[in-house]
């Protein structure tokens, strides 16, 4: 099963993202089991995640907690694109090097609200922003001890001021209890499926 993982199993790699995202903080560190992955079936799984169906395809837990974050944050203003990137905040992608602003790019995850930054043989990272927040997606392919590779994600953010910093704090047990264990079975499963697509879903 997925576990959560101190700061450091994303800080101490030499990770691409930790140029371009000097100001936000680690919020959470997770990984996800990928069985007999190797060094090389990073864009595998992207591309089995990409079919995942973004929120829409989540359980009806997750489904409702987003459809009234969805809610909240059209009555409130908090996802009104003034305050997003290019509105609030500059992308990030204006802080890139060169390699990575040229390198290929993959289309946006459908039916999320992030931006895709860069995408790498073993890296990528998207970007959202919004009234509260602003928050990098960040997906790393890192090599185990039994000699598989499993797929890492860390959550880096920058809060919008107390406001912003009072909302991640309200969201986490959210996170914890509904969203990341919905996420797990689904992108874990994504793997197997695409590992062994003839196999009957557990």
């Amino acid at each position: 099963m997925s576990r959560r993982l101190p700061d450091t199993e994303h800080t101490s790699r030499p990770w691409r993202i930790h140029e371009i995202t000097p100001d936000f903080r680690v919020e959470d560190v997770w990984a996800f089991r990928t069985p007999d992955a190797g060094p090389d079936d990073f864009p595998a799984m992207l591309a089995a995640l990409r079919a995942t169906g973004g929120p829409a395809g989540q359980p009806l837990p997750t489904r409702f907690l987003f459809a009234v974050r969805w809610k909240l944050g059209a009555l409130f203003g908090w996802d009104d694109p003034r305050q997003g990137v290019g509105g609030r905040v500059w992308s990030l992608r204006e802080r890139l090097p060169p390699d990575l602003r040229l390198a290929p790019l993959s289309p946006n995850l459908d039916g999320t609200p992030f931006t895709n930054l860069y995408e790498l043989g073993d890296e990528f990272a998207m970007e959202l922003a919004n009234k509260t927040v602003h928050t990098v997606c960040h997906l790393g392919w890192v090599p185990t001890d039994n000699g598989d590779h499993e797929l890492r994600m860390a959550a880096l953010v920058k809060p919008n001021g107390l406001f912003g910093r009072l909302y991640m704090a309200a969201i986490a047990p959210f996170r914890y209890l509904v969203v990341y264990p919905a996420l797990t079975r689904r992108w874990e499963r994504a793997w197997r499926d695409h590992a062994h697509p003839t196999a009957t879903n557990a």
